[in-house]
């Protein structure tokens, strides 16, 4: 089975088409109402690969483990990044619908975690995968922010989606200044995303594949992360994984992220 559930999903990349004049456009209550339940009934793990491919196709790969759950008031996921040696990490990443998330990191000897600071969350994990993947990629706190509008109905390859477009609030701790996230509107799961950083203006593009259902869990093998008009990607891919974990608070406690084998 492959599939990765907070957030992956299509078999064909296209430029997304114009929306028809007369589809109409979505009610942003029912559009936001499958992704966040998605997040807020999250209980998987899953096991794959972060590969980084350069401009002449080039390839670093690391396994990369993850689980999630959600808790009352609270999404937890961890996620074990097998770099060589100091760089191998692990990560604790906890998302609040107000906004109040926070990211914890350890790496072979330490002796507790570590409060990453808010400035390095748009940085990746390991240094020689780039930030492709950041660290708050590995959240999906947009779908919370307080700002939400349905743009559009559209067409992204063979797929009718409605547009998102979503702005986080003031209390909101994020380096994007907007996410527009393409959604099926029959399942209301990702195909395509564009995040724009607020202090640079770039954007970063996520394409999705493989979009699959297990156990009534709409999930995706892989998805492609890159940064508009430079060369080469990063992607996630998930070999294998649980959408029903049945994970409970002992899976999350912190002092777990600094046993390393």
């Amino acid at each position: 089975m492959r599939f990765f559930t907070a957030a992956l999903a299509t078999a064909l990349v296209l430029t997304p088409q114009m929306r028809a004049a007369d589809v109409p456009v979505a009610d942003v209550h029912a559009v936001l109402a499958v992704p966040r339940q998605r997040l807020q009934t999250a209980d998987f793990r899953a096991s794959g690969h972060l590969v980084r491919v350069d401009a002449k196709g080039a390839r670093i790969s690391y396994p990369v483990t993850l689980k999630a759950h959600w808790f009352p008031g609270v999404l937890r996921l961890i996620c074990e990044i097998d770099a060589a040696g100091a760089a191998r990490i692990r990560i604790l990443l906890e998302m609040q619908p107000n906004g109040q998330n926070s990211i914890h990191i350890a790496h072979p000897g330490d002796k507790a975690p570590t409060a990453l600071p808010f400035e390095r969350w748009s940085e990746g994990p390991v240094e020689a995968i780039g930030s492709g993947f950041s660290y708050e990629d590995f959240l999906e706190p947009q779908y919370f922010w307080s700002g939400q509008t349905v743009l559009e109905r559209t067409k992204y390859g063979a797929r009718d989606c409605d547009v998102l477009k979503s702005t986080p609030g003031a209390s909101d701790r994020t380096h994007y200044a907007e996410v527009k996230t393409w959604l099926d509107h029959g399942i209301g799961y990702p195909v395509y995303v564009e995040k724009t950083i607020k202090a640079t203006g770039t954007v970063k593009e996520f394409t999705y594949f493989g979009l699959r259902q297990n156990g009534g869990v709409w999930s995706a093998s892989q998805v492609e992360g890159k940064i508009r008009d430079q060369a080469g990607s990063t992607l996630l891919v998930i070999d294998r994984g649980s959408t029903k974990a049945n994970l409970d608070l002992r899976d999350f406690n912190p002092e777990q992220l600094t046993r390393f084998n």
